[in-house]
């Protein structure tokens, strides 16, 4: 089966509802939650049929550089629309969906890296599971981050617009950063600790950028949740450290396998 419909279906979807949320916010009036999360879930199918056509092949898992993007595009996504019916985070998906339809038609449509096909065996499948949901967990952390920052600007200079005007309070947007920051860090260690038990060589020649980053990402958002409990740590600076530790987690994964299979070809 051919994954051009279900690309084009969900690009589609994600496109028409992220267009209709962004008028209604222009119109300073509330988009519906039911509508949004119908749109979501219709749109994330096919993404995820399109996904299972493109990452499945008879030598293993196909998981090169694009297809990578839109599986942590659809976790993140998923992730969020479980999270919908209990937490204030539609405005997230204003974000999410374009970023869900640019990936689903990056995967489709840019050129296939030289990534080789991974072996389907438990624990490897297991390390890279966790890794995709502590990388989805935080990209929904950054994002939470830049809404914060944004609402942040437009309270201190008293402009708030029809997008600020849905958000939750400033508080409640801060406690769903660090919850985000405390689930993703939780899943990198235990996508780190995984690696380390089930992969041969985790600071072999092609991992060892990816593993160093990994762990001063790591760190980094370790000391920002330490700050957080210990020191208070909120606002600026706390927007700061996730968008350094993430721009570092990124670095490790999508950078080393753009440089390894666009540049390098290995």
């Amino acid at each position: 089966m051919l994954p051009l419909l279900p690309s084009l279906a969900a690009a589609v979807l994600y496109a028409g509802a992220a267009g209709y949320q962004s008028l209604r916010l222009a119109q300073r009036a509330v988009p519906d939650k039911r509508l949004l999360l119908a749109a979501g879930v219709l749109a994330l199918l096919a993404h995820s049929v399109s996904l299972f056509v493109q990452l499945i092949s008879p030598s293993g898992l196909h998981l090169d550089f694009f297809t990578a993007s839109s599986l942590i595009a659809a976790a993140v996504i998923l992730l969020i629309l479980l999270a919908l019916h209990r937490m204030p985070v539609e405005n997230l998906l204003l974000l999410l969906f374009p970023l869900g339809c640019l990936t689903v038609l990056f995967a489709q449509f840019a050129p296939s890296g030289t990534a080789p096909a991974i072996a389907e065996e438990p624990g490897i499948l297991a390390h890279i599971l966790l890794s995709i949901l502590a990388y989805g967990m935080l990209t929904i952390a950054v994002f939470q981050a830049l809404l914060l920052l944004l609402q942040d600007h437009h309270l201190k200079h008293k402009h708030p617009s029809g997008l600020i005007r849905n958000f939750p309070p400033l508080q409640t947007m801060e406690s769903l950063l660090f919850g985000f920051l405390w689930a993703g860090w939780g899943l990198l260690s235990a996508s780190l600790v995984s690696g380390w038990l089930f992969l041969d060589d985790l600071f072999a020649q092609h991992l060892v950028h990816k593993t160093l980053l990994s762990v001063v990402a790591w760190v980094v958002f370790g000391l920002l949740l330490w700050g957080r409990h210990q020191l208070g740590w909120r606002g600026y600076k706390a927007i700061r450290w996730t968008l350094a530790g993430f721009c570092l987690l990124m670095l490790a994964y999508f950078g080393s396998k753009l440089v390894r299979e666009f540049i390098l070809h290995i």
